[in-house]
C-alpha cells in the first residue's frame, strides 16, 4: 500500500533547517560522471528517492556507485554501455541527461523516453537539435532516443528557449568534441553553473556559465573529480513559503540567497520580515500575508517549481493574486487538489485566479508532482482539521526527511502507509 501523509491544521512553524544539494543538480552531476574513466565523488548530495533511481541508470551503464548518506561515490569503467533502458529510467525525468555524456563518450546512445512528474509535456526536439547541430544524428525509435556519431564537432547553436535539460546534454556533449561550440539562450540556473563548475574541474574548457551564451572549447579527456553539491534553492524555498503560510519564523542555512533573490523580494511584498545571510536566509510572519501576483519564468525569473508553493500562499492571504504559469502547461492540475480544501479559485488558460482569506478545511488530496506534494503539505498546515496528502511518494523523490523536519519546526504531521489513519 501506498504511504500518505496525516496533515493536522494551525501549527505555527518555527526554527531552522538546513538544506542538502540539489534535486535539480545532484542527478546531472551523477550523469556526468560518465564522461571520465575513474572515481568521481559528490558531497552534499541529497537523501531523495531519485538518487538511488540515478544509481541504478549508472549501474546499468556498467558503472560502480556508492551511497552513503550525503556522499555518492562513482567509479566509471574505461568503456561504458550505452543503452539506458526502460526499467532504469522510467521512474524519473532527469534519466535522459545521460543522453549528453553517452553520445560524447561512446558515439552512441539509446535512452528510454523517460517517465517522471505530470506537469505537462517536455519534449526532446531541442535536446536532439543540439546534439545534431554538433554531428550526431538522432532518432526516436521503439520508444528510446537514439543518439549516434562518428565524431562530435563544435558549432553554433541556438535554443528556441533557454531549456534547463538542453542546456545540459548539450553541454555534457560539447566538453568532449572537436573544436569550440557556442551554446546562445542557454539556461543560466545555478545547477546549470554548478555543473559547468564540475566539468571544468574535470578539465573542461567552459566559459559564461551563468549568463545568455556558453563557450565550450573541447578536450580529448576529463578526468573524475570531486565536487560539493550546490544547495537546493527549491527546497530552502519551500522553507519559507512555510514560514509565510503558518505566520512563523524559519531559518534556513545551506542556500545561497543571491540564487532566491526574487523568490524572496515576493515574500516580502507578502508582508513577510526577510534576512539574509551569505549562506541562508531568515523568514519571518506576523501576520496575515498579502496578496501578491506571480508569472513563472526561466531564471532569474520566478522558478516553476516554487509555484504551488505560491498559489498555496495566496489563499491563505488577503486579496487578490493572479499566478501565470508559462513554463508547464499541466502545473495547474495542483489547483484542483487546493479546491478540494476550499480554496477559491479559478484558472483560464496559463493564468489562475485566486481570491483570498478564505478558510480551508481538510480534505484527501493527491500530489501529482513533487513540488505540488510539498505545497499541498503547506496548504493542510492551514486548514482545519487533518488532510490526508496521498501518493506522498512524489515527496521522497525531492524532499528529505520531510515529515521530520516539519515535525521538528512544530508541525504535527505523520507517515502513514495502508488503511492506517483513513
Amino acid at each position: 500500500m501506498k504511504d500518505h501523509f496525516l496533515v493536522t491544521g494551525g501549527a505555527r512553524l518555527e526554527g531552522a533547517v538546513r538544506v542538502n544539494g540539489a534535486k535539480n543538480s545532484v542527478l546531472k552531476l551523477m550523469s556526468a560522471a560518465l564522461l571520465a574513466e575513474g572515481t568521481t565523488v559528490l558531497t552534499n548530495c541529497p537523501e531523495i528517492a531519485d538518487v538511488p533511481y540515478m544509481a541504478e541508470v549508472l549501474r546499468g551503464l556498467g558503472c560502480e556507485v556508492e551511497l552513503a548518506g550525503t556522499t555518492v561515490t562513482i567509479t566509471t569503467p574505461e568503456t561504458v554501455e550505452y543503452n539506458a533502458d526502460f526499467d532504469a529510467v522510467r521512474q524519473f525525468r532527469a534519466s535522459v541527461c545521460v543522453l549528453g555524456p553517452l553520445t560524447a563518450r561512446r558515439h552512441r546512445a539509446v535512452v528510454a523516453l523517460p517517465g517522471g512528474d505530470a506537469i505537462g509535456s517536455r519534449p526532446l526536439d531541442m535536446h536532439q537539435s543540439g546534439l545534431e547541430k554538433l554531428g550526431a544524428t538522432t532518432r526516436i525509435e521503439h520508444g528510446c532516443v537514439v543518439a549516434e556519431a562518428t565524431e562530435l564537432v563544435g558549432g553554433k547553436i541556438k535554443l528556441d528557449f533557454p531549456s534547463v535539460g538542453a542546456t545540459e546534454n548539450i553541454l555534457t556533449a560539447a566538453v568532449l568534441a572537436k573544436g569550440t561550440t557556442i551554446l546562445d539562450n542557454a539556461a543560466r540556473e545555478p545547477e546549470i553553473v554548478d555543473l559547468c563548475a564540475m566539468l571544468t574541474e574535470m578539465g573542461a574548457g567552459i566559459t559564461g556559465a551563468g549568463s545568455n551564451t556558453i563557450t565550450v572549447t573541447g578536450v580529448d579527456r576529463l578526468r573524475p573529480t570531486t565536487h560539493d553539491v550546490v544547495g537546493d534553492r527549491i527546497v530552502a524555498g519551500t522553507w519559507g513559503y512555510a514560514a509565510a503560510m503558518t505566520q512563523g519564523d524559519i531559518t534556513v542555512s545551506g542556500i545561497n540567497p543571491t540564487h532566491l533573490h526574487l523568490v524572496l523580494e515576493k515574500l516580502k511584498l507578502a508582508g513577510a520580515d526577510v534576512e539574509t545571510y551569505p549562506t541562508g536566509f531568515r523568514v519571518r510572519q506576523n501576520r496575515r500575508p498579502t496578496a501578491v501576483d506571480y508569472q513563472t519564468l526561466p531564471f532569474p525569473g520566478f522558478p516553476t517549481d516554487l509555484q504551488p508553493m505560491a498559489i498555496a500562499l495566496c489563499t491563505v492571504s488577503d486579496g487578490m493574486s493572479v499566478i501565470t504559469e508559462n513554463i508547464f502547461e499541466s502545473r495547474f492540475r495542483f489547483v484542483d487538489e487546493m479546491t478540494r480544501l476550499g480554496a477559491d479559485t479559478s484558472i483560464d488558460g496559463h493564468h489562475v485566479v485566486i481570491r483570498g482569506g478564505r478558510p480551508l478545511s481538510s480534505a484527501p488530496v493527491w500530489a501529482s508532482d513533487i513540488r505540488a506534494g510539498a505545497g499541498l503539505v503547506l496548504a493542510g498546515l492551514c486548514a482545519d482539521g487533518v488532510t490526508q496528502v496521498n501518493d506522498v511518494y512524489h515527496i521522497d523523490r525531492g524532499y528529505p526527511g520531510f515529515v521530520e523536519q516539519l515535525r521538528a519546526l512544530g508541525a504535527d504531521v505523520r507517515r502513514v502507509t495502508g488503511d492506517e489513519g483513513r
